[in-house]
């Protein structure tokens, strides 16, 4: 997604064999993760010899929320159960660090991939 974002100009297909070498990932993975994220609505693809993939909205408008929630939803969900002495207040912990996760994540979006705040210089 980084990727598409970086050369996002709403027209230009980027192709996969050019996805997976920048990202040194086998293709045969990459196009399951891009079938997720296509079936998400996060990115559109066209077949054919000219054909590849480019973002559905600017990269602004897509938070790694949408993405870690399209590719692997698993990853934003509590797994603590409530079992035991102990169950109910660590289930409250994980809870409140589920959400604070869930709020970060809306907030980053694929825009601040592409562009970076720069950290403030120092001088000594």
């Amino acid at each position: 997604m980084a990727q598409l974002a970086k050369y996002h100009d709403g027209r230009s297909l980027t192709r996969l064999e050019d996805l997976a070498q920048r990202e040194a990932v086998s293709g045969n993975f990459l196009v399951q993760i891009l079938n997720d994220l296509r079936r998400a609505g996060l990115i559109e693809s066209r077949r054919g010899k000219a054909g590849g993939y480019l973002l559905a909205r600017t990269a602004d408008q897509i938070t790694l929320r949408q993405v870690i929630d399209a590719v692997d939803p698993a990853l934003l969900q509590c797994s603590v159960t409530r079992d035991g002495d102990s169950g109910e207040a660590v289930r409250r912990a994980w809870d409140q660090v589920s959400l604070t996760l869930l709020k970060s994540l809306d907030q980053i979006t694929l825009d601040s991939f592409v562009n970076p705040q720069t950290s403030p210089m120092f001088y000594i």
